[in-house]
């Protein structure tokens, strides 16, 4: 069974972020990509120098239109990232209620990007619209501690509360929520980011229950740009493979971005040479290298199971 997404993100001429780091992923696991730019860009804004044109609300519409005429608008999935403009974002909001008139299995990935470590860097009138429309549509959310904090409007420095706030955004729309990054402290140890997801599901007799994980993931030191962006699209692709199993989908999206991100740092280090720190342009994710990886990757990372919890 053929599986397409669409896909709303930046895209750039060099490097990987956006539909660029969403893409080629997708692809080599299995899935047809249509992908409607939202910037385009010379490379992303972590350089020096950028250049480029912004999609605007009416050009998305003009080119969803395009796509409608032909009847060719039947989507599995919607992946949407960064935006920064509200009219275009509720444009986005418009088109995926309308898809999902048209099939009302369509599932929509939204990683809500706004913002990280306590600092917004989309404009504040972005939140209520995230909050208000965009996460009751969603179906797989993939936050960091920060969105999900600003999402709920709670704090976040225990498990439990982890566990509360994922409950909370499964009350406003997702079933499944992925806590991507968090600042709770890893048992093992500071090397390690903790990141949490949580699942509802559905028994045949029509209770619910949810299954939560969490996740030690091996910190590396660098600043990376588009992880987030593979995240989630990987997230896409392998709960699509595994949908009623949070743990073993996690367990391959994390591990695949490890064997990206060490190849990436490996590679950059090289270029930069000993005692240098890599540039914004060698620290470009290493995508294509790892295509083998991507497509059957070796598990690095364990999940725990939390609890299930019944209702």
């Amino acid at each position: 069974m053929e599986c397409r997404v669409l896909s709303i993100q930046s895209h750039v001429v060099r490097g990987y972020v956006g539909n660029k780091s969403a893409t080629f992923p997708l692809q080599v696991l299995g899935f047809e990509v249509d992908s409607i730019n939202s910037v385009q860009f010379s490379n992303h804004t972590g350089y020096a120098h950028w250049k480029g044109q912004v999609l605007t609300a009416e050009e998305l519409n003009e080119l969803y239109e395009g796509i409608k005429l032909n009847k060719v608008n039947h989507y599995d999935y919607i992946l949407t990232g960064y935006s920064r403009d509200t009219s275009f974002l509720e444009m986005v909001v418009d088109i995926i209620k309308e898809l999902k008139e048209a099939n009302p299995s369509l599932v929509y990935v939204c990683d809500p990007v706004m913002g990280d470590h306590g600092a917004m860097y989309v404009p504040e009138y972005l939140l209520p619209v995230y909050r208000d429309k965009v996460v009751p549509l969603a179906d797989i959310l993939t936050p960091n501690q920060f969105e999900a904090e600003i999402l709920t409007g709670r704090k976040i420095t225990t498990e439990e509360d982890a566990v509360e706030v994922m409950d909370l955004l499964h009350k406003m729309g997702p079933e499944t929520v992925v806590l991507t990054s968090s600042d709770l402290p890893s048992k093992r140890g500071d090397q390690f980011l903790v990141a949490l997801g949580s699942q509802k599901i559905v028994k045949p007799d029509g209770t619910n229950t949810s299954q939560k994980i969490c996740i030690d993931i091996p910190k590396v030191d660098a600043v990376f740009v588009g992880t987030g962006d593979l995240f989630a699209a990987l997230l896409l692709a392998w709960t699509h493979h595994h949908p009623k199993d949070l743990k073993a989908a996690c367990e391959k999206t994390v591990s695949v971005m490890h064997h990206v991100i060490k190849r990436t740092i490996t590679h950059a280090h090289e270029l930069a040479g000993p005692g240098k720190r890599p540039s914004p342009a060698q620290l470009e994710l290493r995508m294509v290298q790892s295509k083998a990886d991507i497509e059957n990757p070796a598990i690095v990372v364990e999940a725990k199971v939390l609890q299930k919890s019944s209702h």
